[in-house]
């Protein structure tokens, strides 16, 4: 791994600007094979109604992961999982899916209660909303989010949670949100993009669908170009995290796994829950600690890779 990709890594690991990375966290083997993650048991539903966890987050020393239910407006709330092993609500009313965190070590959340990408100030948890509409209109009901080092993000735009208030987009798209706010349309040719996520060097933006494909856009000049399949026969894939190596951990919904992939697109293992699955992310003092969120569960299993903490 180059030494460019490990100040990469480190920078998103330590939530610094790139320029203040020092050193890189060891990066050790892939993993491989079948392997099993295990139930947190501190994390039980805090709702009577079913629901779905989802964006698992790492910030400093916690987990932070969406807690949303399928009722009118899809209610959500933000939980935290301590190192400690306690669990809190941090947000009570976030809104929110997917979350990443900033260089400044805030919450970015991708919230269909507000149509937006919202950011979440920690402490406090006030919100402010990063980007809120295209030509005009709000979007469908935002769901996932990848961050570039210069903060450039991107965010899929599926319809899942489009009722959760008024209006939206005429396509599912996938979109960019510079540095100065400008929003543009990077795909609105799939429906129900999902997850999303970037190469540690920032030069490949990775998406996956409802059609069951993960497609590759090299990063030109800070500009995504038109995506290529790297993957085909996907079932339901949803969120998606990187490792130091730049694998691919895709979570397979109804499949109830993550598998994992090389970034030329080579299946090198598959990590088995109990339940469907939504998202993954890495977390832990080593950030070697592999979180999978899921329908009313978080598991959790020690690899010996470190990786992305969302």
């Amino acid at each position: 791994m180059s030494a460019l990709r490990n100040a990469v890594l480190l920078a998103a690991l330590a939530n610094v600007p790139f320029m203040a990375a020092q050193a890189a966290p060891a990066c050790g083997p892939a993993p491989s094979g079948e392997l099993k993650a295990e139930r947190v048991a501190a994390v039980k539903p805090s709702r009577t109604a079913a629901g779905l966890y989802e964006g698992p987050v790492w910030i400093k020393d916690a987990l932070y992961f969406s807690d949303f239910g399928f009722g009118p407006g899809f209610p959500s709330r933000i939980r935290k999982l301590a190192l400690d092993g306690t669990v809190s609500t941090a947000l009570e009313d976030s809104g929110s899916n997917g979350l990443a965190v900033d260089a400044q070590g805030n919450i970015v959340a991708a919230t269909h209660k507000y149509k937006a990408l919202s950011r979440y100030a920690l402490p406090g948890g006030t919100r402010s909303t990063i980007a809120g509409q295209y030509q005009g209109q709000v979007f469908d009901s935002p769901n996932d989010i990848a961050i570039a080092q210069d903060g450039t993000i991107y965010f899929t735009d599926p319809d899942y949670q489009q009722a959760a208030a008024p209006g939206g987009q005429p396509v599912t798209g996938t979109y960019r949100v510079g540095v100065d706010g400008k929003v543009t349309l990077v795909d609105g040719a799939r429906k129900n993009p999902n997850g999303i996520a970037l190469s540690p060097a920032g030069d490949v933006l990775y998406v996956n669908a409802s059609d069951g494909k993960l497609l590759a856009h090299s990063i030109v000049n800070g500009v995504p170009q038109a995506g290529k399949e790297l993957i085909a026969g996907l079932d339901s894939a949803d969120g998606m995290t990187i490792d130091c190596h730049g694998d691919i951990y895709i979570a397979e919904h109804p499949a109830r796994r993550v598998r994992v992939f090389s970034p030329q697109g080579k299946e090198l293992a598959t990590i088995r829950v109990d339940a469907n699955v939504t998202n993954a992310a890495f977390g832990g003092i080593d950030h070697q600690t592999l979180y999978i969120t899921g329908a009313g569960a978080l598991w959790q299993i020690h690899l010996p890779v470190s990786g992305m903490p969302y």
